[in-house]
């Protein structure tokens, strides 16, 4: 067995490319955000004074504690992996196109993740390989959207498609 089969046995693969056709939405699960965790995270990635310490927090424009919008990503990024990427073919992605908070994330919020496939095509250099760009939207408990990223994910094809032969280094 190839190493490309250990990491990715195909009788546990729900999705590869092809089962990701744009406006395909998916749901990727919720969170609720920890006090601790969102101190701990800003401690070690963002000691920013308004993520570290609620007295600091609430003379802050966001008036408590709030969570890194890099803690929030960490959060989102868990979510993708846990209910949707170590199901897939996934191959990596080569980057994001955007990333927006649009909403601060306090702790004991509940954020509920989305992805919705915006764009799909073979990739022109690896005919085994798809490229899908995705919309990932998170929201918190009250409907309010906090969190925004755009970006390309790279999935291996059920089946070759057209392209250079086998053959061809």
């Amino acid at each position: 067995m190839s190493s490309e089969n250990q990491d990715h046995p195909q009788q546990h693969i729900q999705y590869f490319w092809e089962d990701l056709p744009v406006g395909k939405r998916i749901e990727m699960g919720s969170i609720t955000v920890d006090h601790d965790e969102v101190v701990a995270f800003a401690s070690k990635y963002d000691p920013q004074p308004f993520h570290l310490n609620d007295a600091a927090a609430a003379k802050s424009m966001f008036g408590r504690l709030s969570a890194s919008g890099w803690h929030t990503c960490a959060m989102a990024m868990g979510l993708m992996v846990r209910n949707f990427l170590n199901e897939s073919s996934s191959l990596g992605s080569p980057g994001l196109e955007a990333v927006k908070w649009l909403k601060p994330v306090y702790p004991g919020d509940t954020l509920t993740l989305f992805q919705e496939i915006q764009d799909s095509r073979p990739m022109n250099s690896r005919p085994d390989v798809g490229l899908t760009r995705t919309l990932w939207e998170m929201f918190n408990q009250h409907g309010e959207q906090v969190l925004l990223m755009d970006g390309w994910g790279m999935f291996r094809r059920r089946e070759r498609g057209e392209g250079r032969s086998d053959t061809a280094g």
